[in-house]
């Protein structure tokens, strides 16, 4: 894979197992960059720490995927949906719901850039047969 596409799952992959920590673990702190305050009640919180620990095992599954030949498709499928399903559901989120805090907006722009550039199609390296490779290497 070329580097830019390791790197564009390496940053999915960082950027979803630090998201989906920092909500797991301290929830409040990280809704409130945002704007956002949540209360000292145990179903909100139980019900925004779980899509946290989603995203921070998908994390760990793209990370896997920059180093791991075998499952990086696999990790950049799963990127592209995770950013693109996030993106696409503030879009709708502004068309039904209004224009949310104005980091959140970035960060629609942030998730859809990332998951476009996930499913940007790997340039496939041309496969040379072992006489052809070797008749060029005469020459």
């Amino acid at each position: 894979m070329p580097f830019f596409s390791k790197a564009v799952l390496f940053l999915a992959g960082a950027t979803s197992v630090g998201i989906g920590a920092a909500v797991l673990i301290v929830p409040e702190a990280f809704f409130a960059y945002n704007g956002i305050v949540l209360h000292q009640d145990p179903s909100l919180l139980s019900e925004v720490r779980a899509p946290g620990s989603t995203l921070l095992v998908l994390g760990v599954f793209m990370l896997v995927g920059v180093f791991k030949s075998g499952l990086t498709t696999a990790a950049r499928n799963i990127a592209a949906a995770v950013f693109l399903s996030y993106g696409f559901a503030r879009i709708l989120s502004v068309a039904v719901d209004g224009t949310p805090d104005e980091k959140l907006v970035i960060a629609a722009v942030f998730e859809i850039g990332i998951g476009l550039l996930c499913i940007l199609p790997v340039p496939l390296r041309r496969k040379v047969e072992p006489s052809a490779a070797a008749a060029l290497a005469s020459r």
